[in-house]
């Protein structure tokens, strides 16, 4: 089996993501449905985190405050939403990484990948770099495209993938104008050195909450395969994978429909934009400019 140059030098760097992947025991996730509510005493406790030194509460502690605040109501008055600080990201594909690790990604699929821009001539050259997650549009193009209705929009914004019920037609992935999904085509790392099966390659992914071990003849080989805001990881009472592991502190998650929530606060700033607005689309992604 081989694989296109460019494509496996693209992702060659998250094989390293894979052999550090914490394993996990079968049972620990419950099944996350559309509609699931967790209940209070079975949230991920808070850390105490110091405050800074001008007495300013740590942002991830707040976040999941605002986040843990979040889940206590009824799923149909959360709004899930990401804020991207353009100008702290220095493009190190921390989240890029973290991501990979958390759900247990093949190469060839990335749910985050950085873009990077280049502006001005030489001498006066600047670089931008622009994580590039799903944007969980509210009106979502994908949605409507799917002959089987393997992709719906969930009651909290959210737009989620049924593997079992993907045919993998790709009808999504040629109507999402953002490039955020990818077609998992089978590949396994171990596939490029001839080796058999490597035992963080079996590690059952805990998308969705279903700890799904990844194989051939199965899904979600052969399926369309996105960003879902690590929804595993938020019915726990915990931040994206992306947002905890951003060393710029560029990365920002919560409720939007909370005006208390961080990202309502950042969202106030008058240099905010979202991609390709006038598609409208509308995403729950927003940047920082």
């Amino acid at each position: 089996m081989s694989m296109p140059q460019n494509l496996l030098n693209k992702f060659s760097s998250d094989v390293f993501a894979g052999l550090v992947a914490p394993a996990l025991e079968p049972g620990s996730l419950e099944p996350v449905h559309p509609d699931f509510s967790i209940q209070g005493d079975e949230l991920t406790p808070i850390p105490d985190i110091p405050e800074g030194i001008n007495g300013e509460k740590h942002y991830i502690q707040r976040m999941m405050e605002d986040l843990q605040r979040a889940l206590q109501k009824p799923i149909e008055q959360r709004k899930w939403g990401m804020v991207i600080d353009l100008r702290k990201c220095t493009g190190c594909n921390g989240c890029n990484i973290a991501c990979v690790t958390e759900n247990k990604l093949p190469p060839g699929i990335s749910y985050r990948p950085v873009m990077t821009e280049t502006h001005g001539t030489f001498p006066n050259v600047s670089r931008r770099f622009t994580p590039r997650p799903c944007m969980q549009c509210e009106e979502p193009p994908c949605v409507d495209v799917c002959p089987v209705n393997a992709t719906w929009k969930r009651a909290d914004g959210i737009v989620a993938v049924d593997y079992d019920k993907c045919i993998g037609c790709r009808y999504c992935i040629t109507a999402c104008p953002y490039a955020a999904r990818s077609f998992d085509s089978g590949y396994f790392y171990s596939d490029f050195n001839g080796g058999e099966r490597q035992p963080y390659e079996l590690l059952p992914s805990p998308e969705y909450g279903e700890e799904r071990v990844r194989k051939e003849g199965s899904s979600p080989i052969g399926n369309a395969r996105k960003c879902n805001f690590c929804i595993h990881r938020i019915e726990r009472g915990e931040l994206p994978a992306c947002t905890i592991s951003c060393f710029g502190h560029a990365t920002y998650f919560g409720d939007l429909n909370d005006p208390q929530s961080l990202v309502s606060e950042l969202l106030s700033q008058p240099n905010v934009m979202r991609l390709k607005e006038e598609l409208g689309t509308k995403p729950q992604v927003y940047y920082l400019v």
